[in-house]
C-alpha cells in the first residue's frame, strides 16, 4: 500500500513538473536593445557629469553580451532609432549578435527604415522587421571625386603639392584635372574589395546566391517593404505598436519584455536633489585610475597633431594630440595595476612628427608590457604609422589601412590677391622664412628641399613599417597603397581578423586573466570640470567650429556618419598651414 501511494505522488509530481514545463514553454523573455544617433568609440570628456550619458559601442556590446549569458532570456531586439553605425561598428555589433544567436536565443532586428548599414546588420539576425510603410534602399556602391584644378587656375590660386608613393593620390584633387593611373588602380581595388565584403555579408545572412542578390538590388534600389520582402532582404512589415504580438505568433507564446540586458549598473554620482552634493563634486575631478588587474584602452580618434589632443576641432570633430597620448603611455607604464594595452585607432593620420613621438610612445610600453592594436574604421598614413608600434594588429574587414606614404604643400593666393586687387608687400629676414608664403610659390630650390625631407619622412616610415611587420613586402603595400582588412591580413600588414571585444578578450586570456575579474578602461580619460571654465565662476565660451551654419547643412545632406568621415579628413590636411609634410590619407571614403 505505502510502495503504491509512493508511486501516485511520483507520478502526480512529473505530471505537474510537465504541465509546469509547458507553462514556462510558452512564457517568452524578450529584451529590446535601442541604438540611437551616431554611436561614439569611447565616452565623452565631460560624460561624467551627465546622469544619462550617451550610449558607445561598448555600452551596446556589453547589453548583447548580457543577453547571452542571460540563461532566463529567449530573444532579442536591436531597434534601430535613426542609428548612424559605421562598417565596422556594424561589424562588431554583428560578431556579437551572432554570438546571442549561438546561445540559443532569437534575435530580431526593427528599423524604419533600410539603408546598406541596416541591412548588413540585420543579415547577423534571425529576422529582419522593418516598420509598416517603411522603405528600402540598396543600390550598391558610388563614388565621386572632384579634381580642382581648373577651378584654382581660374581662381587665381596655385597649388604646390608633393608626394612620396606614387598610389597616394594626395596631390591629384589639386592639381590634376582627373585621376593617374595608379590613383585609379588603387581606389579601384579598394571600392572593389569593400563592396564584395559587403555582397558576401548579405548573402550568407540573408541566404542569397549571387544572381538572387542581383536582382534584390535592381528592385531594392528604392523599394517598399512588400518588394524588400518578396526578394529576400526582409522578412516581415510590422507596426511598432504590433510588435509584441508579432513577436508571440514567431516565437509561439506569451512574449514578456524585461530590461535585464540594458539595465545601468552603475548610478550617477549627482545627487541633484541636494544643491551641495552637487557643489561637493563639480570642485572634485574625476577618478578615473586602475583599482584592480586592467587592461588599458588607449583611443586614437581622428587627425594627429602636435600638442595636446581636442574634443573639438576647426570642423568640431575631436583630434589626438602626441602629448597627450604620451603622457597617457607612460602612466600606464608605469602602473603595475595595467597587465597590458590596447590602441584603438580610428584616424586618417595627420602629423608626420606627432605619429613618430606616438609610435615612440608604444615602443616604450612595449618594454614592459603587451601593446595590441585594434583598428576600428581607419588605420591610415599616420594612423597606421602607429599601429605598426604594437606587437600584434586586429582589424575588422571592412577597416581601411596603409595609404604608407606622404603629402605636403601649400596654396599660393597671389593671383587671387591680384583679382581683389589686394596689395601683399612680404618681409622675411633668413633664408627659408618665405617658404609658406601665401602670395608666392616655391621656387625650384624650395620645391627640392621639401621633396627631400619628404623623402626621408617616407623612409622613416617604412622602416618602422619593416621594424614592426615582419615578412612584409613593401613593394606591395606601400607607396600610398590601400586595402581592406581582409586583405591587410593576407599581406601581412595585420595578424588577424577580429574587433576591439576580440582583442581585449585575446589579451586576457594571453595574460591568464578570467571574464569578470579584471577591468577594461578607457583612455584619455575624463577631463576635470575646471576645464570647461576660465575661472572660479567665469565660463569660458566652447570652442566654435568653422561655419557652424555651413556643416550643420553638410551633415543634413551627407548625414551624421560621412559628416565624421570628412570632417577628420579636413581636420587632418589643414594641418599643412603649420607643418609642410604630413602623413595622411587625402581622401574621404563614405558607405551610404
Amino acid at each position: 500500500m505505502f510502495k503504491s501511494a509512493a508511486m501516485t505522488l511520483a507520478c502526480a509530481g512529473v505530471a505537474l513538473a510537465t504541465a509546469a514545463s509547458t507553462a514556462l514553454a510558452d512564457r517568452f523573455e524578450v529584451a529590446m536593445i535601442e541604438m540611437r544617433g551616431a554611436v561614439q568609440e569611447r565616452p565623452g570628456p565631460f560624460d561624467w557629469l551627465a546622469s544619462e550619458p550617451p550610449k558607445t559601442l561598448g555600452d551596446y556590446l556589453t547589453m548583447l553580451h548580457r543577453a547571452r549569458d542571460d540563461q532566463s532570456l529567449n530573444a532579442v531586439v536591436v531597434r534601430l532609432r535613426d542609428a548612424a553605425l559605421s562598417m565596422t561598428q556594424i561589424e562588431e555589433l554583428g560578431v556579437a549578435m551572432n554570438a546571442v544567436r549561438e546561445s540559443g536565443k532569437k534575435v530580431f532586428l526593427f528599423a524604419e527604415n533600410y539603408g546598406t548599414g541596416e541591412l548588413l546588420l540585420a543579415s547577423h539576425a534571425d529576422r529582419a522587421i522593418i516598420q509598416a510603410g517603411g522603405a528600402v534602399s540598396f543600390p550598391g556602391l558610388y563614388m565621386e571625386e572632384m579634381y580642382l584644378a581648373d577651378t584654382l587656375s581660374w581662381l587665381g590660386v596655385k597649388a604646390q603639392f608633393i608626394q612620396v608613393g606614387d598610389y597616394k593620390g594626395a596631390d591629384e584633387q589639386f592639381m590634376n584635372t582627373g585621376p593617374s593611373p595608379a590613383w585609379e588602380e588603387n581606389i579601384t581595388q579598394l571600392l572593389d574589395s569593400m563592396y564584395s565584403n559587403i555582397r558576401d555579408v548579405v548573402k550568407a545572412g540573408r541566404g542569397l546566391n549571387d544572381p538572387q542578390l542581383d536582382e534584390a538590388m535592381k528592385v531594392a534600389w528604392f523599394a517598399d517593404a512588400e518588394k524588400a520582402i518578396a526578394v529576400g532582404l526582409l522578412d516581415s512589415e510590422v507596426d511598432l505598436a504590433e510588435l509584441a504580438s508579432h513577436l508571440e505568433t514567431t516565437l509561439g507564446g506569451e512574449v514578456s519584455w524585461t530590461d535585464r540586458p540594458t539595465r545601468s549598473r552603475t548610478r550617477s554620482r549627482m545627487d541633484t536633489s541636494n544643491p551641495f552634493a552637487i557643489f561637493r563634486m563639480l570642485s572634485q575631478d574625476p577618478k578615473h585610475t586602475p583599482t584592480r588587474e586592467t587592461i588599458a584602452v588607449v583611443h586614437i580618434d581622428g587627425p594627429i597633431m602636435d600638442g595636446e589632443s581636442s574634443p573639438g576641432g576647426l570642423f568640431g570633430g575631436a583630434t589626438t594630440g602626441s602629448r597627450t597620448i604620451r603622457n597617457v603611455l607612460e602612466d600606464l607604464r608605469n602602473d603595475d595595476k595595467v597587465g597590458g594595452v590596447i590602441i584603438r585607432i580610428n584616424s586618417p593620420g595627420g602629423s608626420a612628427i606627432a605619429s613618430e613621438v606616438i609610435w615612440r610612445g608604444l615602443k616604450r610600453v612595449s618594454e614592459e608590457k603587451p601593446v595590441w592594436v585594434s583598428v576600428g574604421n581607419m588605420a591610415a598614413s599616420g594612423g597606421y604609422y602607429i599601429a605598426v608600434g604594437g606587437d600584434r594588429i586586429y582589424t575588422n574587414e571592412s577597416s581601411i589601412l596603409g595609404s604608407i606614404g606622404v603629402v605636403g604643400g601649400k596654396m599660393t593666393l597671389g593671383g587671387v590677391y591680384d583679382k581683389l586687387k589686394v596689395r601683399v608687400h612680404p618681409r622675411s629676414r633668413g633664408p627659408m622664412a618665405d617658404l609658406m608664403s601665401s602670395v608666392e610659390p616655391w621656387t625650384g630650390a624650395q620645391e627640392e628641399l621639401v621633396r627631400q625631407r619628404m623623402t626621408e619622412t617616407y623612409d622613416l616610415f617604412a622602416s618602422r613599417v619593416r621594424e614592426g611587420r615582419d615578412g612584409i613586402n613593401m613593394r606591395r603595400v606601400g607607396e600610398g597603397r590601400l586595402f581592406t582588412g581582409d586583405r591587410a591580413v593576407a599581406l601581412r600588414m595585420a595578424d588577424r581578423i577580429g574587433g576591439l571585444d576580440d582583442a581585449v578578450g585575446d589579451l586576457a586570456s594571453e595574460l591568464g586573466w578570467e571574464r569578470g575579474r579584471f577591468d577594461v578602461m578607457h583612455f584619455p580619460g575624463p577631463k576635470p570640470l575646471s576645464e570647461m571654465f576660465g575661472g572660479a565662476f567665469g565660463i569660458t565660451a566652447p570652442q566654435v567650429g568653422a561655419g557652424g551654419e555651413f556643416v550643420s547643412l553638410i551633415k543634413g545632406v551627407v548625414g551624421d556618419a560621412a559628416w565624421n568621415t570628412i570632417r577628420d579628413q579636413l581636420e587632418a590636411m589643414v594641418q599643412v598651414r603649420n607643418e609642410p609634410v604630413l602623413v595622411v590619407l587625402p581622401r574621404a571614403i563614405i558607405i551610404r
